[in-house]
């Protein structure tokens, strides 16, 4: 481990601590007012537990936010069969109601403190992990080089680095340099990443694979599901989830043109932020179309064209619903989203090429023919109307993805033999205290 930080890394921690004091409760208001905070979890943020430590070995995950947390359940579930105390904390609301919903039994989640010394100390002190891993690519300074001075740990789990990021960290080197040789090891998601972590100053990397490749098909609320298909009936659905500004009117114009063949055509929207529900169902009325909201109760009965489905934690019931599905932040420049969950559930996806968050998935579906690729709003219209009148050619596209699916898999049981020595060592002191 280095003696000496990098000049921009002790200013960065300088200057957190000065202005912790002064800052902190602006920038918290500040969120607040935009919905990106829990007003009863704030003293979270400043590293004030809300829950009691549990009693023996600890492990800490982060996971930034919603995506990072889903890959990670199947592992935690792992962890917590081991008789291992499992915190997980995560920076978004909408992360938190997930955790809510799928974090096994017994494991915490708290909100991850603000980057300051003494948030981050607070933070420590109380829940004290044996063990810190970092999910995908969350890196905050003062908080691994807190966890460095207490000797905890730490480990990247299903590390990634789009080449968009590599980029910006080679800007500066000493900085990510400092950092990641904190790291006891990096396991990344691709040979690619793995590559980019060396070149950065990760000292020791190994690629075991993507573990949202390994993770289950969301769950469903029965009886939801039960209503919301005996309101469709007979009806074609699409959807479009985890959309982002502007594309949301790119698919409400594709379905104006396609209900001149498919009247009864019905459109599922599930934004990315939730709160956006209200603008888009604008949207759709300014195109001549009649919208409904999930959030107010509605169903999608006929004379309800765009469904809007602006809740948290229902994709699983989306994709139950839906043989076609958009992936959004593919068309908006975004980096795609995740499109596992839909193909587990038996979806044709349909994305745009904006995918460098999920690059080597994309490029692995695209080539076996499991999704398909296109550049705008008219191609988006053409593929769509293809798998609405061909439908044996939509299931030809979900069935290859499934299959590829399937052959990239193992990730979980890779990521878990790299962490066996720490996790046995955990075991061994539990044992000898």
């Amino acid at each position: 481990m280095p003696d000496r930080l990098p000049l921009a890394l002790r200013f960065y921690q300088f200057a957190a601590f000065a202005a912790a004091p002064v800052a902190t409760q602006p920038l918290l208001a500040r969120r607040l007012n935009r919905g990106k905070e829990d007003p009863g979890r704030l003293a979270e943020r400043r590293g004030e537990a809300s829950a009691a430590r549990p009693n023996g070995p600890l492990v800490w995950l982060h996971a930034a936010s919603v995506g990072e947390m889903l890959a990670v359940v199947p592992l935690i579930d792992r962890l917590r069969a081991q008789e291992l105390g499992v915190l997980v904390t995560s920076g978004t609301v909408s992360s938190a109601a997930l955790a809510e919903q799928r974090l096994p039994g017994g494991s915490l989640h708290q909100f991850i403190p603000l980057d300051a010394p003494r948030f981050v100390g607070r933070f420590l002190d109380h829940w004290r992990p044996d063990l810190a891993l970092f999910v995908e690519s969350d890196l905050w300074p003062n908080l691994i080089m807190a966890c460095a001075g207490r000797r905890i740990p730490m480990i990247v789990v299903n590390g990634r680095l789009s080449e968009r990021s590599y980029s910006r960290w080679r800007l500066v080197p000493s900085v990510i340099a400092a950092l990641l040789s904190r790291f006891d090891l990096c396991l990344t998601q691709s040979g690619a990443d793995a590559e980019r972590y060396r070149q950065l100053g990760a000292p020791r990397v190994s690629a075991t694979g993507n573990l949202k490749l390994d993770a289950p098909a969301p769950p469903v609320n029965e009886t939801a599901l039960r209503d919301l298909k005996s309101a469709i009936v007979m009806r074609p659905v699409m959807a479009a989830a985890s959309t982002h500004p502007g594309e949301e009117a790119t698919v409400i114009a594709a379905h104006r043109r396609l209900r001149a063949k498919n009247p009864s055509l019905l459109t599922v929207i599930a934004p990315r932020h939730p709160e956006r529900g209200a603008s888009i169902a604008e949207i759709a009325s300014a195109a001549g179309l009649s919208p409904g909201l999930r959030s107010r109760g509605e169903l999608p009965k006929r004379g309800i064209d765009i469904y809007i489905a602006d809740t948290l934690g229902e994709l699983g019931l989306i994709y139950r619903l839906a043989p076609i599905v958009f992936m959004g932040g593919s068309l908006a420049s975004h980096g795609g989203q995740n499109p596992i969950e839909a193909i587990r559930l038996g979806g044709a996806v349909v994305h745009g090429p904006h995918v460098w968050n999920f690059a080597d998935i994309y490029t692995t579906l695209d080539d076996a023919g499991g999704a398909r690729l296109i550049a705008d709003e008219a191609a988006l219209t053409t593929q769509l109307g293809d798998w609405l009148a061909n439908p044996a050619a939509r299931s030809a596209v979900a069935d290859a993805g499934a299959k590829a699916v399937r052959q990239l898999g193992g990730a979980l049981d890779l990521t878990l033999a790299a962490l066996h020595p720490y996790l046995m060592q955990l075991r061994l002191e539990q044992r000898a205290s």
